[in-house]
């Protein structure tokens, strides 16, 4: 099993309670952007990072959240 280095959290629906966080992990950046996307569909308060000790570090606040998904890196 590859290692975590991305996280994704996201706002659960809002039959749960209120402003509840979820967080799901990815072995790479390119898997972290699939699931953020798919989550922005559902939610506007999704954002995403890398796990520590990963370097370099990076951390896309939901305000970031469709500028990343539109960049192109060598997770691409």
């Amino acid at each position: 099993m590859a290692k975590s280095i991305w996280y994704v959290s996201f706002e659960l629906p809002s039959g749960m309670q209120p402003h509840l966080k979820a967080t799901e992990t990815f072995p790479s950046e390119r898997e972290a952007r699939k699931f953020a996307r798919m989550k922005l569909a559902e939610t506007p308060n999704v954002s995403a990072g890398t796990i520590n000790p990963h370097q370099p570090q990076r951390t896309v606040a939901s305000t970031q959240m469709h500028e990343w998904l539109e960049e192109l890196g060598e997770g691409d």
